[in-house]
């Protein structure tokens, strides 16, 4: 057995246990709200101290999707490190599938469009990774 095959089954693991962990800074610094909160914009009875912006209330602003746990620092971050990582896991085992079934069996055009494809959807990832737009409370306040 090779040890290229921890390759493929660590990256499922290392990115969601990464995108969790970037769920739970942001929640620890209040930049998001919890997801078991389904009365945005009701429950703005109990003020958030580390929120910052016009409200300081769970709004629609700051449900808790993947790129908006992942906009302002510290998480961001991290969130950065887990996409590079991630896409460079998938850049490596496209690479390693394309070369063995090069070796197996002969070359294909459906070989060579799925490394491509692949190492587009990589390319992609560091893109998101990377390249971060500021939300509009940051827009705002940074004027």
């Amino acid at each position: 057995m090779s040890l290229w095959m921890i390759l493929p089954v660590s990256l499922p693991v290392l990115t969601i246990t990464g995108i969790w962990v970037v769920y739970a800074m942001a929640l620890y610094n209040q930049h998001v709200c919890p997801v078991e909160n389904w009365l945005y914009n009701q429950s703005c009875e109990e003020e958030l101290y580390l929120q910052s912006g016009p409200s300081l209330c769970c709004t629609l602003d700051n449900v808790p999707l993947i790129s908006k746990c992942g906009t302002l620092p510290p998480e961001s971050c991290f969130f950065s490190l887990i996409c590079s990582t991630g896409s460079f896991m998938v850049m490596v085992i496209v690479l390693l599938r394309y070369a063995h079934v090069i070796e197996k069996h002969q070359n294909c055009v459906l070989n060579t469009a799925s490394l491509c494809t692949g190492w587009i959807c990589g390319a992609g990832l560091i893109m998101v990774g990377n390249f971060q737009l500021p939300t509009c409370s940051q827009t705002l306040t940074s004027y």
